[in-house]
């Protein structure tokens, strides 16, 4: 990441801002200084800005400049750990803090990374070349279950399935305080934080977000939850539990404030899929162990 710094002067007056950035950073393209205005990275008089902006002669810009990201995803020897495997599909049990796929930032060392060398190169194209296979993301420090497509078939089999809400996702949770409900869901709609576009929040007008919760163990400041996704918003858990006002334990975005008792991001994890195979419409129902730090809090917790 590299900091851009100049001062507009009265020949940029009344132009969108970006449309003024290219003419002073032509490394990026218009669309690429829309994106980053979007997502907060651009600021004009250390305010974060819309690329609608009209320019004002003598206003201050700063925007960050993300690392290049490469051309194609290559193949490395990383190693995963592979729930179930045939020609049509994979499910691997994701580490928490390793990115899905090449990004800004992540060049190498990503889930892509490692599926491209296990499967030859033979990934669904449908996502293009930084994203082979990638049905459904999960975030770097969420850890648990994930599908990949090996044909293009599949990915627009698994796709609608999602689409449809037909396909199961579950995951398992360690959140901060109890809950008068034991079992209740939340409908709440979710977009990019108005106050920070790096966040995600519960925006009025945003896209509709679902969430089944059902609280399992509760601890003295704590509760284990159980969650299963109607639809599958970005961060929608994270938002969704600090909307309630129960943030993920751990998570260094919606839970910054809160102690995080040496956790490295937060306590999520994906423990279940359920989906009709594309290529004979059986269900394959599949599980993934919390892994060893979430166990250890649950039994530490429960002390």
């Amino acid at each position: 990441m590299s900091l851009f710094t100049a001062v507009f002067d009265e020949t940029d007056a009344g132009q969108r801002l970006d449309a003024v950035l290219p003419l002073l950073y032509p490394a990026l393209s218009r669309a690429a200084w829309a994106k980053l205005c979007e997502s907060g990275a651009v600021s004009v008089n250390e305010k974060p800005v819309p690329k609608s902006y009209r320019v004002v002669c003598g206003d201050r810009l700063q925007a960050e400049i993300p690392e290049p990201v490469p051309d194609k995803a290559e193949a490395q020897n990383i190693p995963l750990d592979v729930v179930y495997e045939d020609e049509w599909l994979l499910v691997v049990n994701k580490p928490r803090g390793i990115v899905v796929h090449p990004a800004a930032g992540h060049a190498d060392g990503t889930l892509v990374n490692a599926l491209l060398y296990h499967c030859q190169g033979k990934l669904s194209g449908i996502n293009g070349v930084l994203r082979p296979g990638i049905v459904h993301r999960l975030d770097k420090d969420t850890s648990g279950l994930l599908i990949v497509a090996k044909t293009d078939e599949a990915h627009r089999h698994l796709a609608e399935q999602i689409s449809v809400h037909s396909f199961t996702r579950r995951y398992r949770a360690i959140v901060w305080g109890h809950f008068k409900e034991k079992a209740f869901t939340v409908d709440a709609p979710i977009a990019r934080s108005p106050k920070d576009r790096q966040r995600m929040a519960v925006v009025e007008g945003g896209r509709q977000a679902i969430t089944h919760v059902e609280v399992q163990r509760e601890f003295k400041e704590h509760s284990l939850l159980r969650l299963t996704l109607e639809t599958g918003r970005t961060h929608q858990i994270r938002v969704h539990m600090q909307y309630m006002g129960h943030p993920v334990l751990g998570d260094p975005v919606y839970a910054a404030k809160r102690p995080d008792f040496g956790l490295q991001g937060q306590c999520l994890h994906a423990e279940y899929i359920a989906f009709s195979h594309p290529a004979d419409g059986r269900t394959v129902e599949l599980t993934a162990p919390l892994p060893p730090y979430f166990q250890a809090l649950v039994d530490k917790f429960s002390r």
